[in-house]
């Protein structure tokens, strides 16, 4: 079962998701650059001194078969715009999280995030049968907690003091899910949601 999350180019309108790999440090240091989205501290962006230890971990958990990192590929520029990843896989219990997802400050609230969604979503159920998909998020990161909801997943709880963070604080983390059994609505909404961003 360790190699049930292969790695695959996901192609949409307008981003292309391509398995991360160690030669994508520049672009997406330029990436995190927009914005300067490492100053998030509820966020887990690379900045300039933290970017290959970022890289080195995503990969490790691939060579491990509990996550499949990308890079999130713009097509109209061809740049580098964000990362995003299928993370803490359980592929006994045919469960993913989609985490770890940013983009540059300039792509946010254009409709990136929705067709990404919309890809790693479809691929999860349609192609690994996954019987769920999670989101978590920091109890913080309202912005993040938003997105999550207007995908169509439910709010399953609150892991309270869920872990430690680098800088000593305590993480409150906000747990979503998709089922299967929801997954043919969200699709259809998702869908949708993607056509009209692109009118």
């Amino acid at each position: 079962m360790k190699n049930w999350l292969e790695p695959v180019v996901l192609s949409g309108s307008n981003v292309d998701l391509i398995p991360l790999e160690k030669s994508h440090k520049d672009q997406l240091l330029e990436a995190a650059s927009d914005g300067e989205l490492w100053n998030l501290w509820y966020t887990s962006v690379p900045s300039k001194d933290k970017v290959e230890d970022y890289i080195h971990a995503a990969l490790d958990e691939q060579k491990a078969g509990t996550s499949l990192p990308f890079v999130v590929v713009d097509k109209g520029s061809g740049k580098i715009i964000g990362s995003t990843r299928y993370c803490n896989v359980s592929s006994a219990n045919k469960r993913v999280e989609i985490g770890y997802t940013w983009y540059s400050k300039s792509f946010q609230r254009t409709g990136v995030n929705t067709e990404c969604k919309l890809l790693l979503l479809s691929h999860a159920f349609e192609t690994l049968e996954v019987i769920a998909v999670a989101f978590m998020t920091n109890w913080h990161n309202h912005r993040s907690r938003n997105a999550i909801l207007r995908l169509g997943a439910k709010q399953d709880g609150i892991l309270r003091n869920h872990r430690l963070e680098p800088d000593g604080t305590i993480r409150d983390t906000v747990v979503f899910s998709i089922i299967r059994d929801e997954w043919k609505s969200v699709k259809k909404f998702l869908e949708f949601e993607v056509s009209r961003a692109r009118n």
